[in-house]
């Protein structure tokens, strides 16, 4: 649970918001997790309106999006799961099933957290979780960054270059624990929100950025991953990708309504 109350978003007095209580994942969805998702895979779609944030209109999913964006089977979606490079699926179960999924879009992870009776979460309570509210958080342990507290550079396994072995199982730096419990807010994977990414919007109280276009392209990300530097593991870090890409970098935590 993360308690409602008011911040200042990415640590900045220009950006005051305040966001109503609602539950966040403790850990981004692994593998064995999503597994489900995936077995039940056409069925796990979502139906309109699905994964709505209950006090952001228009916030549910689209059935346009699903032709153009889903993949149409369980074959095509494990094929898009097994991205280039170093993907964590595998299709048989196996020692993975504690890694977080990456190589998901933000479609699919949408699509996922509707399924599991969630929703993705706002940039700003994504925010508000990683910096303890108004404690303003550097990071989200609280200030100073080490490999005790959490991976990055591409330096998880003490080796030059980013590799599937760079990412480690979920909760695997338990100095690294937020506020209220929260594992992995950095140096696991970066992870959707809901938002398009773009200006901050003015007035916040539960607010999102909702509107595609003009000049929003990219769907936000939160957290600074395995891949980044040391200074992209702080609370505000804010950067997005095409809602349709697939990276290795990127993962899934979802949010509740209490």
């Amino acid at each position: 649970m993360v308690p409602g109350g008011s911040f200042n978003r990415s640590n900045n007095a220009a950006y005051p918001a305040t966001v109503s209580g609602f539950l966040l994942d403790r850990f981004e969805v692994t593998v064995g997790r999503f597994r489900k998702f995936v077995e039940a895979y056409p069925v796990s779609k979502p139906t309109t309106g699905a994964g709505a944030h209950p006090r952001i209109a228009g916030s549910g999913w689209d059935q346009a999006w699903d032709d153009a964006n889903l993949p149409a089977d369980l074959d095509s979606l494990k094929t898009e799961l097994a991205c280039e490079g170093y993907h964590t699926w595998t299709n048989d179960p196996g020692d993975h099933a504690h890694l977080p999924i990456n190589c998901v879009t933000w479609y699919v992870a949408f699509a996922f957290c509707a399924w599991d009776g969630g929703r993705l979460p706002t940039e700003t309570e994504w925010n508000f979780a990683a910096a303890g509210g108004d404690e303003q958080r550097e990071y989200p342990w609280g200030s100073g960054v080490d490999m005790d507290h959490v991976a990055y550079g591409c330096l998880g396994d003490g080796v030059m270059g980013c590799a599937l072995s760079d990412i480690f199982p979920v909760g695997s730096k338990p100095s690294g624990v937020g506020k209220w419990g929260h594992m992995d807010l950095a140096g696991g994977l970066s992870e959707w929100a809901l938002d398009w990414q773009g200006d901050y919007p003015d007035v916040c109280d539960d607010c999102a950025n909702m509107a595609g276009g003009e000049g929003r392209t990219s769907r936000a990300l939160c957290g600074g991953n395995f891949g980044n530097s040391a200074r992209d593991m702080q609370t505000g870090l804010r950067h997005g990708y095409q809602p349709s890409t697939r990276s290795n970098h990127v993962g899934i935590r979802c949010a509740r309504d209490m």
